[in-house]
């Protein structure tokens, strides 16, 4: 008998509990997912995918196709580093077809090492190995670490500089 008087009023502490513990962790879960902290993991992984395809598309070139990689070229970057390609296009596009060689790329590791989001400005590294295929010879395979910037633009990030990392440091 003692315990049919003591389970209404326990049970209904219980469910109390059980509420409160839903309601704080409803609230805890909606805070955590509208945090800035989410907004700039966000940004950071879009930083890093446009980051890995801009490097792929600046060391990935077909000597059949310049035009097709020049323009890749100038759709992933902005900044100096467009004005580069605009000002430098037949030039290059002339060493590149005298070269006759294709060059794909693809990255092995890449990091975003800065990130002011606010500022739209990021810097990234990357490790990319690179096949290198001469015409009618045998493909070559090269690794090399590269550096890059980013800034965000209308239209989306973009790399605004891209340089070889030298052996012992950045």
């Amino acid at each position: 008998m003692g315990l049919r008087r003591w389970f209404p009023p326990v049970a209904a502490v219980l469910a109390v509990l059980a509420a409160g513990y839903a309601v704080w962790a409803g609230v805890s879960w909606w805070s955590a997912s509208s945090s800035e902290s989410v907004a700039f993991s966000r940004e950071r992984d879009e930083v890093l995918r446009v980051g890995q395809v801009g490097i792929v598309n600046f060391t990935t070139l077909d000597y059949a196709k310049v035009d097709e990689g020049l323009d890749r070229w100038l759709d992933s970057s902005t900044g100096d580093l467009r004005s580069e390609v605009e000002n430098g296009r037949e030039n290059r596009k002339k060493q590149i077809q005298d070269a006759r060689t294709s060059t794909t790329s693809r990255v092995l590791d890449a990091a975003v090492t800065e990130l002011d989001a606010r500022a739209g400005k990021a810097h990234l590294i990357a490790v990319v190995e690179s096949t290198v295929t001469p015409e009618g010879g045998q493909p070559v395979k090269k690794v090399n670490r590269y550096q890059t910037d980013l800034t965000r633009t209308d239209a989306g990030w973009k790399l605004s500089a891209l340089g070889p990392v030298l052996a012992g440091g950045a």
